[in-house]
């Protein structure tokens, strides 16, 4: 009984430990003087909301 609990704990772990890379990752290129640069000469921004990234609009 207790082996899904840990499947189930190692998920979460990896969910949590995952957002909190992935969000490290976007911050530091975006504080980067590559990231600023690109944000200045393409005008790239982050995403606000619902918008697809894939979307050829």
């Amino acid at each position: 009984m207790e082996i899904p609990f840990m499947i189930l704990g190692a998920l979460v772990t990896l969910l949590i430990f995952y957002l909190v890379i992935e969000r490290a990752v976007r911050d530091g290129i975006n504080n980067s003087s590559i990231g600023q640069f690109l944000e200045e000469k393409h005008g790239i921004k982050e995403p606000q909301g619902d918008e697809d990234l894939y979307d050829e609009k």
